[in-house]
């Protein structure tokens, strides 16, 4: 119960990632709020945990629409009070290659991505530094170093990493810190879906020898948005069982 009496919102959380972590949130005693673009997964994933006894909101929402993120907090701050723990997650790809990619591919991907992220973290920032404590946590991708086939979604997720360690230098006297996760290859319903052949593929690059679960990255989520991890700021960390892109 590290994060007894907290507040987390948590943006993508209905399912894949995003839901693994609103539970281990909710499992370490944060009450979620979980935000979706799809209201049923959102309201599914809220009644699992409270199903399991604990506390959370689900509420639909497109975090490229600012209109959307400023009223993603209104709805968490009336329905808990506060919000101390951001989790950045809602992303989207549309993959293609670069001399194939049309405008619109690289325009939903950044909107996404790295525009809502900015929303959303600067709507934490402000009531963050204003209580003086928070904790936000985004999740980019290994794919930021660059992968064939995702110029738009490499370039949102090193905007992602760019902008963490901004925020984490303008926030961190104010008691906030700021952090970025970058998961390797999870296994989802998304990456399930891949022909066995590309699994096998990506399989054949992790030294581990096998993909992640969703409760790796969330794992990682809980210990930095508790008080154990206070001091440690602007960070990006791997979590690809040693995966070298």
């Amino acid at each position: 119960m590290r994060l007894n009496n907290k507040v987390a919102i948590v943006t993508g959380a209905g399912r894949g990632i995003g839901k693994g972590i609103a539970l281990k949130l909710a499992q370490e005693g944060a009450a979620v709020v979980i935000s979706d673009i799809d209201i049923n997964n959102a309201k599914e994933a809220a009644a699992e945990i409270e199903a399991l006894g604990g506390k959370a909101l689900g509420i639909q929402g497109n975090i490229a629409v600012r209109d959307d993120v400023e009223r993603m907090f209104t709805e968490a701050l009336t329905a808990f009070g506060t919000v101390d723990i951001l989790v950045c997650n809602a992303g989207i790809n549309r993959d293609g290659m670069l001399h194939k990619m049309t405008q619109e591919q690289w325009d939903q991907v950044i909107a996404v991505n790295l525009t809502g992220t900015f929303y959303c973290v600067q709507t934490a920032a402000k009531l963050m530094r204003e209580k003086q404590y928070g904790r936000i946590i985004n999740i980019a991708s290994a794919s930021w170093l660059g992968n064939i086939g995702q110029a738009n979604y490499a370039a949102s997720k090193a905007g992602v990493v760019g902008l963490s360690k901004t925020a984490a230098r303008e926030l961190a006297a104010k008691g906030v810190t700021v952090n970025a996760i970058c998961p390797g290859f999870i296994e989802t319903d998304m990456t399930r879906g891949v022909p066995e052949k590309v699994w096998d593929i990506m399989i054949g690059k992790i030294p581990a020898g096998k993909a992640g679960k969703p409760e790796d990255v969330a794992n990682l989520v809980a210990f930095l948005a508790s008080d154990e991890a206070s001091y440690i700021t602007s960070e990006v960390i791997n979590v690809g069982g040693g995966m070298i892109l």
